[in-house]
């Protein structure tokens, strides 16, 4: 039961710095009105978030070397009070991306550590255990929208949202802490205590995962964050764009929960190979919809294709690696693939910003995500993709 409560206790954490992360892509219109600036010039507040989140996995990987995983966890929690709290007072773009860099920071810490660790409190439902948390995250991300439209009804500023964020994550890490004193917690990863040594073991597998989740991250990132903006472009008016933007997170809560599930009774790879084809080809369809019902179709579509990339590939990785590479070698995965998908928005922000249309932009990610595609299919044809080591008798 113990365990349990700490699971809760991480799933209300992983909202937080989700939403820690989304929170920038419905905001966008409103910021750049309150700044005087375009939104396509926003492009690095986006792009700051991500990298927060990307840069401090590899340090984060070799301080769960030396310090136990709650720890690391709580000390996220923490640095997402002051980062919120910093982005509610931001006078200008350049002090709005510090904040927003150190907001996806306290994600980036949290992910590294946080994911191994819901992988060993229930090390035989590995996949179910992580899609309920993806999930959770999930939630964030569907109800990001509606959070800032019900926050800035209420109290007439965006400012206000970053403060209810910095409030409910000091909340959520004296609840984690105080459970984990009562949890005993596993011990499955004491003897991972070499990143370098993990990382050159674990190779084939984590470069196949960061080919997979970079390519389609960076594709995702540039086109979520400007998701309302491109609405826009379609005919759509700006609330029904930002709740367009719901409707692609909301589909993504079922695909955390089934994707994991999935994960644990069948082949890994021809899944990822499934969602990646899945995912093209939504970016082939979606420049030719228009209409309000058509491009609803269409998001909850797309939300439920590249949400469900996410537990597949965290199960691929968590359910295959041993306990003494687990934490070193997904670190290294995390954070390399989080380097490319962490510019997808400032690559989109400035291509628009520029004069190329949304379509055009979406339609060309299409074409060179075919070509990873066809990549992945000939080499797990030639039996060169690591199938990993999940067995679905494990799922319960």
């Amino acid at each position: 039961m113990s365990r349990r409560r700490l699971f809760a206790s991480l799933c209300s954490m992983v909202f937080l710095v989700n939403l820690a992360r989304v929170v920038f892509a419905p905001l966008i219109e409103p910021i750049a009105t309150t700044l005087a600036v375009t939104p396509g010039s926003l492009g690095i507040v986006v792009t700051a978030t991500w990298l927060g989140s990307a840069l401090p996995r590899v340090p984060t990987g070799w301080l769960l070397t030396r310090v136990a995983r709650h720890h690391v966890v709580a000390g996220a929690g923490c640095v997402l009070t002051a980062a919120a709290a910093l982005a509610s007072a931001a006078p200008s773009v350049p002090t709005l991306a510090v904040g927003a860099f150190l907001m996806g920071l306290a994600s980036g810490v949290y992910f590294i550590a946080a994911n191994p660790l819901v992988s060993e409190l229930f090390p035989d439902a590995v996949g179910r255990a992580l899609g309920i948390h993806g999930m959770a995250s999930q939630v964030a991300a569907a109800g990001a929208s509606i959070i800032v439209i019900g926050v800035v009804a209420v109290f007439g500023h965006w400012r206000v949202t970053f403060l209810v964020i910095a409030l409910a994550a000091a909340l959520a890490t004296i609840g984690l802490v105080l459970v984990a004193r009562r949890t005993e917690l596993p011990d499955a990863g004491s003897a991972d205590r070499n990143l370098l040594a993990a990382a050159r073991a674990q190779l084939p597998i984590i470069i196949t995962g960061v080919f997979v989740t970079g390519s389609v991250g960076f594709v995702w990132n540039g086109l979520f964050n400007y998701f309302p903006t491109y609405m826009l472009t379609k005919g759509l008016d700006q609330s029904t764009a930002q709740l367009m933007l719901s409707v692609v997170f909301v589909a993504g809560i079922p695909a955390f929960l089934f994707g994991g599930r999935l994960a644990d009774r069948l082949s890994n790879v021809p899944l990822i190979l499934g969602v990646v084809g899945g995912f093209v080809i939504c970016l082939f369809v979606l420049p030719h919809v228009t209409g309000l019902w058509p491009l609803g179709v269409a998001s909850v579509l797309l939300g439920y294709i590249v949400h469900s990339l996410f537990p597949v590939m965290d199960t691929y990785l968590l359910g295959s690696l041993p306990d003494h590479h687990r934490a070193s070698a997904y670190t290294a995965y995390s954070a390399t693939m989080m380097l490319p998908q962490a510019m997808g928005g400032v690559v989109v922000g400035t291509l628009t910003d520029a004069g190329v249309p949304f379509d055009t932009l979406y339609t060309g990610f299409g074409t060179a995500l075919t070509a990873v595609f066809v990549g992945l299919v000939a080499l797990h044809a030639a039996g060169r993709l690591p199938v990993g080591n999940v067995q679905p008798e494990r799922a319960t």
